[in-house]
């Protein structure tokens, strides 16, 4: 992963955000956690060491945080959206029955963006890939 928690609280800093201890643990919790959380799992996690931090706070952090660049919004047209803290080009297989994301890289993929630019004469940003199914676990729970 590219940036550490020290330089995205820089960049916040740099910014005017005052750093909280609330928004270090969420940004914190968000850049080690592979499993592209939802506020609520944010909160259910960190509301044991922090008990006064309400569901609205986490919310309020993570929309200052994708403001700010510093994280990724997953929204897939479920009930709620993940948070992703990777930023790199990746792309997700996400499960149909669990939820579960996994990212996964595929290189190939940035060259449809140089074909898509000159076929159009697009100035391409970027592009999502999602790839959809079930899971190993979820599999094998099906064909039992």
């Amino acid at each position: 992963m590219g940036t550490t928690v020290e330089q995205a609280l820089e960049q916040l800093k740099s910014t005017g955000v005052r750093m909280t201890p609330q928004r270090h643990a969420i940004l914190s919790f968000l850049m080690h956690s592979m499993t592209h959380p939802t506020a609520d799992e944010i909160y259910k996690s960190l509301s044991p060491s922090f008990p006064s931090m309400s569901v609205a706070t986490i919310y309020n952090n993570l929309r200052l945080f994708v403001e700010a660049g510093l994280i990724r919004e997953l929204t897939y047209g479920d009930d709620s959206s993940r948070f992703d803290a990777d930023l790199s080009e990746h792309y997700h297989a996400i499960c149909r029955s669990c939820g579960t994301i996994v990212d996964f890289d595929y290189p190939p993929l940035t060259d449809v963006e140089a074909a898509a630019s000159k076929e159009t004469g697009f100035k391409v940003q970027g592009h999502r890939m999602e790839i959809y199914g079930y899971c190993a676990d979820c599999s094998a729970r099906h064909t039992n």
